[in-house]
């Protein structure tokens, strides 16, 4: 590992990555163009870094990191850190990170813990400041992670999913598309799509009518994933006895068919009725 000289600095910024000379970046890491590296960044040997990123002061970002374009990664954050996993024997894994991500500052995100496993981040992610992704786990795109969410390994995240600040998500669950989890919520089983939750414990609080307008949701789509839910958390019978009756009794949409394949397809069970 060797402190870049000062003919990086030089370089003209058309294609070329413009590198701080103090920063410290293996000359085995692969660097995209137009990416801009500042001061006391510290890169190891098997990364690569896709086009047109931004990489702050004092970033680690270790090996096994694979990122995309456009992605802005902010004062502190570590990507690809070994996994905080008693399995972990020192294999080669990998951290995925996808495009027009922003991490901000003191964001900790994982790699995976066995040979050829992947953390996955996909793309248009918002994480905020100390938030942490740990090993294994899975985020779609579109999702926000508030200050100090904590994301524990082995995690599913959908799409769109806005998590507020002091989030905990504990290991090997689930949270489906454009749901939201309120402030200082904990919670072990898996949260289903399109919906509000929080308190402790954690409890369904609603429909997300918010996101769901805002990508385009038909308002009658919506009263159908409300009316679905309230045989899931109203009903007196189980959540699987309510998954038929949702086929039977509420119009078919790509959203309710989401529903009752998560779940069906649910290993931890699903949140605390109201």
């Amino acid at each position: 590992m060797q402190t870049n000289n000062n003919s990086n600095q030089a370089e003209p910024m058309g294609t070329a990555p413009f590198i701080s000379p103090r920063a410290e970046i293996s000359p085995n890491a692969k660097i995209g163009k137009n990416c801009r590296i500042f001061p006391f960044v510290y890169i190891e040997d098997d990364v690569e870094i896709g086009d047109n990123c931004i990489i702050f002061p004092f970033v680690s970002i270790l090996s096994g990191t694979r990122m995309g374009r456009n992605n802005k990664v902010h004062q502190g954050s570590v990507l690809a850190a070994l996994p905080q996993d008693f399995n972990f024997r020192g294999e080669k894994s990998e951290l995925v990170i996808g495009d027009n991500n922003i991490i901000r500052e003191n964001v900790v995100i994982n790699r995976a813990t066995h040979n050829g496993c992947q953390t996955v981040i996909g793309n248009n992610n918002f994480l905020m400041e100390g938030a942490h992704i740990s090993h294994d786990t899975k985020v779609g795109n579109g999702c926000v992670f508030g200050y100090g969410t904590k994301i524990a390994g082995d995690c599913i995240i959908g799409d769109n999913v806005i998590f507020s600040s002091s989030v905990i998500e504990n290991a090997g669950t689930r949270v489906g598309r454009g749901t939201m989890i309120q402030a200082g919520t904990t919670f072990s089983k898996d949260v289903p799509p399109y919906i509000v939750v929080g308190g402790t414990p954690v409890v369904y609080h609603g429909v997300n009518n918010t996101i769901g307008r805002v990508h385009g949701t038909d308002e009658k789509v919506l009263k159908h994933i409300a009316n679905a839910y309230r045989l899931v958390f109203n009903g007196q019978t189980s959540v699987l006895e309510a998954c038929r009756q949702i086929e039977e009794q509420v119009p078919d949409s790509e959203e309710i068919r989401n529903i009752v394949e998560f779940i069906r397809s649910s290993e931890a069970g699903i949140i605390t009725r109201m």
